[in-house]
């Protein structure tokens, strides 16, 4: 039986290891990588970042929608834009994988390689983890990350009269979500199906590809925070729920500019016009883009990627509470703010 035929079922687990270790890289901060009990990573300043987040199959991926690298790639991306949300640099991973027997040995090895994809042109190593197996697959990514002698970038430290910034891209996971979602992948079926809608193919492969693999900015992080930024998070569950989690824990509102807005608005026309729905809607509530949502001081010049987005006033301003997030003052009209994990 050639390996490419092979599952999981009919290797042992130190064969499995073994198929797809070799795959994966080394971090700079890497003392001890996988192969002993537990890895060795440096914390030059004496701290490191920590965060911890899953994808669980038919949840978060379907498999017939990419490749195992681009879940593997997925896995480390919204882990390593944590890290980066705290001003940190990201300096390795380490992974659990839950696999059905049935799951084929290249479809792990794939999942490697797009781990290896993105963690190895930034330095981040992937050193261990965990097999188990289990009706689906689940990856469970715990990342670290150091902060290089600076001090952390809360979300709780936004005060007002800061400017709100963003850097990455708004809407677009949620774009490709939904063309996936209405057409599938790739292939003739589907390329007649957004012919048919109106869609090229060229836009719905890019939209696609950001769902699959999104790209977060991951050196703006310590840029925004080596520029002064007063606070900042991942944006992962869409800009009105993450722009109102970081409110809260401030304290503070946070009133958005649809002019600032209009560039990612137009930039989804061409997809959300042929399926009927709300490029605004993917703007505010999409979630799955990873860019960095940060706060920063007045006067304070705004580091590029960052694009200012609206500002920061004091809890209480035209009678909202603390944790509101409005659209040129007023409540944003849209059907839900963003991702829930426990809704519907």
């Amino acid at each position: 039986m050639l390996l490419m035929e092979k599952t999981v079922r009919d290797l042992s687990e130190d064969e499995l290891l073994a198929s797809f270790l070799p795959l994966l890289p080394r971090g700079r901060n890497t003392e001890v990588p996988t192969g002993d009990d537990a890895a060795v990573i440096a914390a030059p300043d004496g701290r490191y970042v920590v965060t911890t987040d899953v994808l669980v199959e038919d949840r978060h991926f379907r498999r017939h929608w990419g490749s195992a690298e681009d879940v593997g790639w997925r896995a480390a991306a919204q882990n390593l834009a944590d890290v980066a949300a705290m001003g940190a640099v990201p300096t390795s991973l380490v992974i659990s994988l839950v696999l059905p027997p049935q799951t084929p040995v290249a479809w792990v090895q794939g999942f490697a390689r797009g781990l290896a994809q993105l963690c190895e042109p930034v330095g981040v190593g992937v050193d261990g983890g965990d097999l188990s197996s289990g009706a689906q697959i689940v990856a469970a990514v715990t990342a670290h990350g150091t902060l290089q002698g600076r001090a952390p970038v809360l979300r709780s430290t936004a005060r007002p009269g800061d400017v709100l910034a963003h850097a990455g891209v708004l809407g677009h996971a949620a774009a490709g979500y939904a063309l996936l979602n209405e057409a599938g992948d790739t292939g003739p079926e589907t390329e007649a199906v957004l012919a048919d809608l109106g869609v090229e193919a060229a836009t719905a492969t890019m939209f696609r590809r950001v769902f699959l693999r999104p790209d977060p900015p991951l050196q703006a992080g310590p840029a925004a925070a080596m520029a002064g930024a007063s606070a900042m998070m991942d944006v992962s569950d869409g800009l009105l729920r993450d722009a109102g989690r970081l409110a809260r824990a401030s304290r503070s509102l946070i009133d958005l500019s649809s002019a600032a807005l209009a560039p990612a608005v137009t930039a989804l026309e061409p997809v959300s016009v042929p399926l009927g729905l709300s490029a605004l809607d993917w703007v505010l509530s999409g979630g799955e883009d990873h860019g960095l949502l940060a706060t920063f001081p007045p006067g304070t010049a705004v580091p590029p990627p960052f694009r200012p987005l609206g500002t920061v006033s004091a809890a209480g301003s035209g009678g909202h509470a603390h944790g509101a997030v409005l659209l040129d003052g007023t409540t944003p009209d849209v059907a839900r703010p963003g991702w829930d994990h426990f809704a519907g």
